[in-house]
């Protein structure tokens, strides 16, 4: 059977970046602005009084300094916190797809290909901008890509259950060489007036192209050894937002209709799950920690990230092993744990194992074994 390789990634960002000096000074405004307006229901008990937050509360709470935003002014502005994104004409690349190319001719160049040699394009994002037609299907026509295209949709793990799919597809024979892409613009769906959350999310992409080892141009070789996915229902992470939202008006605009989630429960939940899910693939496949140089782990948060790789390995990790991108990046759903990925494995030698792995609402969780060739 052939070998599957990841022979090209790329990476891109929007143009904006916010620090958390700055979203503290914007969301501690919107804090005032709202007390000052509610003092008589809050004086009363019948509202509560919203705390303001600090830079400081941000960073060892997650571990984040700053995120890439696709807009900055409505984010800033206490009396709109929310980002002011304009539906482009229909001729025009919508804003994920326009990300999505830009990540993609990075990873096709790397991979020493063109959009024509590609036969599956495969778009993969915890939100999507659209129902139809496939974000997919305009990323493939903007590329000059050949065969099929398709979006798919499992939160933060929609990167590793994506290459899954891909590399699956690609030993079939139904593709050739495949791209993955996941473009992710959280700020969308942040409730940026939530003291618990308006800090974790950034926007950003991440692009792989799949082939078989065989038939690869690239000089950057990673043979995916293992994949594996999981899935246990849970609505501790959630976003109930749909275009069924608009059949009730009057809960429109409702919390829940961005992300919410029960942080501690998520916490004591993911952290065993995730060691133990990554420990009994790196066991299939007769791997320990002494033979495994990296650990690519979905950036949610650095405190569930150090955890998670002291269960694997049974001791602290060095930046090295877990390389940490919240401080830079934030979270960036699906695409963390590719852009960890891209930003850090030129410096491993040939022969050398890494574990790429996510996880996230559903529970979903997704690891991908490599090999550098």
């Amino acid at each position: 059977m052939s070998a599957i390789a990841i022979t090209g990634s790329g990476v891109s960002v929007p143009d904006f970046t916010i620090t958390n000096e700055e979203l503290c000074v914007a969301f501690n405004q919107y804090v005032r602005l709202f007390n000052e307006e509610n003092a008589a229901a809050i004086e009363a008990g019948d509202v509560t009084e919203l705390r303001e937050s600090t830079a400081d509360f941000i960073e060892n709470a997650s571990g984040m300094k700053q995120r890439y935003v696709v807009n900055k002014s409505g984010i800033m502005d206490p009396k709109i916190m929310r980002p002011v994104i304009h539906q482009r004409p229909n001729t025009e690349l919508c804003h994920q797809a326009e990300l999505s190319v830009k990540a993609c001719e990075q990873a096709l160049a790397q991979a020493g290909r063109v959009g024509e040699d590609v036969d599956m394009v495969l778009l993969a994002t915890s939100n999507m901008q659209r129902a139809y037609p496939a974000v997919a299907m305009e990323v493939q026509h903007a590329l000059g890509a050949r065969g099929f295209a398709y979006d798919m949709n499992v939160a933060c793990s929609s990167g590793t259950f994506a290459i899954q799919a891909a590399a699956d597809a690609v030993r079939a024979g139904s593709a050739r060489c495949a791209i993955v892409v996941v473009p992710e613009i959280m700020s969308g769906h942040l409730n940026w007036r939530d003291r618990d959350s308006h800090f974790i999310f950034g926007d950003g992409c991440a692009a792989f192209i799949i082939e078989r080892l065989e038939e690869s141009n690239s000089e950057n070789l990673w043979e995916i050894r293992g994949t594996r996915a999981l899935t246990q229902y849970s609505h501790n992470i959630r976003n109930n937002g749909s275009y069924l939202g608009r059949c009730e008006p009057e809960r429109r605009d409702e919390a829940d209709k961005l992300f919410t989630q029960q942080g501690r429960k998520v916490f004591k939940d993911i952290v065993p799950l995730a060691a133990n899910f990554i420990k009994d693939h790196m066991t299939s496949l007769d791997l320990s920690p002494e033979t495994v140089s990296r650990y690519w782990l979905h950036q949610a948060n650095a405190n569930m990230n150090r955890l998670i790789a002291r269960r694997v390995v049974g001791r602290d990790t060095t930046p090295q092993e877990a390389p940490t991108i919240l401080d830079r990046y934030a979270n960036t759903a699906g695409a963390g744990s590719m852009i960890a990925f891209h930003l850090h494995n030129e410096d491993m030698e040939k022969g050398a194992s890494g574990v790429l792995c996510s996880f996230g609402a559903g529970y979903s969780i997704g690891s991908v074994i490599l090999r550098r060739v």
